[in-house]
């Protein structure tokens, strides 16, 4: 069964260009600036901007429109008996931006940049699991793995895994090339970058000639540019947007069920949050549902017991979390906080409803003598100064299969684990699932680590969101799906 997961699934896209029409309009996009100078379009720095980098690159492996792994720049993947050799077909014919023939050099280089320790990526944790990479000929990729990972295609569908041009890592984060439909012809993080269409993309010319991605600090800033035409797309909007722009008459919504969640991270290496007790009475004083119902509606998002991962992936755990006050209070003074703690939490106004989140949480958390005090912060560089800096802030995540959201989000190596959760006995189980090959077998194991989480962790997952997704209405062809399989190419202006 593991030979045959290059199957059809994996067939080349179908082309979706029409032939001889031409790119037309121009397509807005606006992005937090959360990075400020730090931005980036090197696909693997902490400043990244996505926004950027998935239109003008192109992953191996992509995200389908049905949320299973879909072909790219890979046309077909394979693996030996143990899962632990896999083979990749490379998608003859596509070329870079700036000319040159992608190969499996380019594979070679960009998986072998990500890995090295040197350059210190976040993106370092969704590869850690390859052990080498080899071009086998020019359309031919080898990867051997440390060990069995039945389900390593998923990995190489992470937006960041994005191929390079060999040799390109000191350049790429100001030039952008990639094998995408769009070029880079002018970057600007804080002020607007202009993309164009690539008529050489291998799918065929994308549907509009020009893209801007410009900066906008405040989430209420950039909602009334949507109100206002300014920009085409706006995602994550709270209920009061939702129902402004359907009362507007000129624009579209999008409502898209998602692995997206938002949450509270207490930073599990400071006290008081370093005593299991104390971080797991604070999740317990939430009433999840309550919470989702008053800060995007009961239609607009999915409880669940504290788990990063989808409500639609094979591998989510259904735990039972009620709200459970006397319990808090229990830990609370067995910790030794019999009359309560004071928690501060750093909101921004980067997501819309961050502040009403916080909000909810304090007038929640007070029942069991917790006294939360928000204390506002600037959107502009929440990224670099607050968010992993401060003991207790508001986070978000987008969409990530199984494997990579616990062990990016939980795993005591990661650069990304934000709430500093250290627990060898919690990695050793996402090793274990990584090399079962028996599918329930696999599945249980994934489901036991969520569950030890739910025991131990120092994140609130307050819900999956349900992503409201703002257009003005002469937008066109926009797949209503996650983000990062949304199909560039195809979107098209009036």
């Amino acid at each position: 069964m593991l030979r045959s997961l290059g199957f059809a699934a994996a067939i080349t896209l179908a082309c979706t260009g029409i032939a001889g029409a031409q790119p037309t309009g121009v397509f807005r996009q606006p992005h937090d600036v959360g990075y400020g100078q730090s931005s980036s379009m090197d696909p693997v720095s902490k400043g990244k901007l996505f926004q950027i980098t998935e239109k003008v690159m192109s992953r191996l492996i992509r995200t389908g429109i049905d949320g299973k792994p879909a072909a790219d720049l890979a046309t077909s993947w394979s693996s030996d008996a143990a899962a632990t050799v896999w083979t990749l077909k490379l998608r003859p014919g596509v070329s870079f931006h700036d000319g040159k023939g992608f190969t499996a050099a380019d594979v070679v280089y960009t998986l072998s940049r990500i890995s090295d320790p040197k350059l210190d990526s976040p993106a370092r944790s969704a590869v850690k699991a390859i052990k080498s990479v080899e071009a086998v000929d020019p359309m031919t990729v080898k990867i051997t793995l440390t060990d069995s990972f039945a389900d390593f295609p998923l990995v190489l569908t992470d937006y960041r895994l994005v191929m390079l041009p060999e040799g390109s890592g000191d350049t790429i984060a100001k030039t952008g090339i990639g094998t995408g439909p769009f070029k880079v012809e002018k970057f600007d993080p804080q002020g607007t970058t202009v993309l164009v269409a690539n008529p050489g993309y291998y799918e065929g010319a994308p549907g509009v000639a020009r893209i801007e991605i410009i900066g906008i600090p405040d989430a209420q800033a950039r909602f009334q540019a949507l109100l206002g035409g300014q920009v085409d797309m706006l995602p994550g909007l709270d209920r009061q947007e939702i129902a402004l722009l359907t009362r507007s008459g000129k624009h579209q919504l999008q409502q898209i069920p998602s692995g997206n969640w938002r949450g509270i991270v207490l930073r599990t290496d400071v006290k008081p949050y370093d005593d299991v007790r104390v971080r797991k009475a604070l999740r317990m004083v939430v009433d999840r549902e309550a919470m989702r119902d008053l800060v995007v509606g009961r239609d607009g998002g999915i409880t669940g017991c504290d788990t990063p991962v989808g409500p639609a992936d094979q591998y989510r755990w259904e735990g039972t979390c009620k709200q459970d006050i006397a319990g808090a209070k229990t830990l609370l003074a067995a910790a030794g906080f019999s009359n309560g703690i004071d928690v501060e939490l750093q909101v921004a106004n980067i997501e819309p409803i961050w502040p009403t989140i916080a909000q909810v949480y304090q007038q929640q958390a007070a029942a069991a003598g917790i006294r939360v005090k928000i204390a506002q912060v600037p959107n502009d560089g929440y990224w670099n100064t607050i968010w992993m800096k401060k003991d207790a802030v508001l986070t978000r995540w987008a969409d990530r299969p199984a494997d990579a959201a616990l062990n990016e989000i939980y795993r005591m190596s990661s650069p990304w684990d934000e709430s500093k959760f250290s627990d060898p006995k919690f990695d050793a189980m996402l090793d274990a699932a990584r090399k079962e090959l028996d599918f329930a077998k696999r599945k249980a194991l994934y489901q036991e680590a969520q569950a030890y989480l739910w025991e131990n962790a120092g994140t609130l997952v307050t819900f999956h969101v349900k992503l409201a997704v703002g257009l003005t209405a002469r937008v066109k062809d926009l797949d209503a799906v996650d983000n990062f399989a949304i199909r560039w190419n195809r979107v098209k202006v009036d």
